[in-house]
């Protein structure tokens, strides 16, 4: 399929996702943190807009809805269990539904910890991963109001994808996570490598998202909850739990 990716930057440091199918000119939006660069990107390049697909209900990407599908007349999908905090929404979905997403097939994963009624968008056959504030780039979202073991059980959901899907969070944080990670970890090698590379896309004014699954398997702190250079780092015995390990590593996240 010729599913294009258009990825914009909103408000100081939110991302907005537009997709297309090349094929039918099905277009679709996840996520709207504010109304002006997505109407001015679908107009630059004469688009409609078929499809609003909303992973949480936080005003940050949310805010541009009700402007947007005056705009453009867009349907509005997004969690059934927040549907009393969302837009109103001419979709409600559950985890297991299935979505069409300009015109590819979309699983709604449930990923609650951020938020309870969080979700994310799977799209297997485009290798993407639409994941909200739930696993971000080389890390993940404070848990506002879910529980450690909620985020963990979705962290994990989501790190059983297919290692080359693409994750596209919603946050340009990567860098600022990154700082996190060498901090506990400041000799890793891989680290290391993948900083370089973060800062050499924001000296170029570049995006540091999407990144591969594969990636942050190997350097998310909050993927990385078995690895014993990590638990050692935290201070934990090696027979520590996920869990526990997880639960450190949010805390003090919180408090750099």
């Amino acid at each position: 399929m010729t599913l294009e990716l258009l990825i914009l930057p909103c408000l100081t440091d939110n991302y907005a996702y537009l997709l297309r199918d090349g094929a039918r000119g099905t277009v679709a939006l996840i996520d709207a943190p504010e109304p002006a660069p997505v109407l001015e990107a679908l107009a630059a390049r004469g688009w409609g807009l078929d499809l609003i697909a909303l992973t949480h209900h936080h005003g940050d990407h949310i805010a541009g809805v009700g402007e947007i599908v005056a705009a453009t007349g867009a349907k509005v999908a997004g969690a059934a269990a927040d549907a009393h905090r969302l837009p109103p929404l001419d979709i409600a979905l559950r985890g297991g539904d299935r979505l069409e997403i300009a015109g590819a097939a979309a699983e709604v994963i449930e990923v609650p910890g951020h938020t309870i009624g969080h979700i994310a968008f799977h799209l297997p056959e485009a290798g993407l991963l639409f994941s909200g504030d739930s696993l971000m780039s080389w890390g993940c979202g404070r848990l506002f109001e879910g529980a450690p073991a909620q985020m963990l059980a979705s962290l994990r959901r989501l790190a059983a994808l297919p290692g080359e899907t693409l994750v596209c969070s919603g946050h340009e944080y990567t860098e600022a996570n990154g700082r996190f990670a060498l901090a506990l970890e400041p000799e890793n090698a891989d680290l290391l490598a993948r900083m370089a590379v973060v800062r050499a896309a924001r000296a170029a004014g570049q995006p540091t998202v999407p990144a591969p699954l594969s990636l942050e398997i190997a350097t998310n702190p909050f993927l990385r909850y078995g690895a014993a250079e990590l638990r050692a780092a935290l201070g934990l015995a090696p027979g520590a739990s996920d869990l526990a390990c997880f639960t450190e590593a949010r805390a003090r996240k919180d408090r750099f």
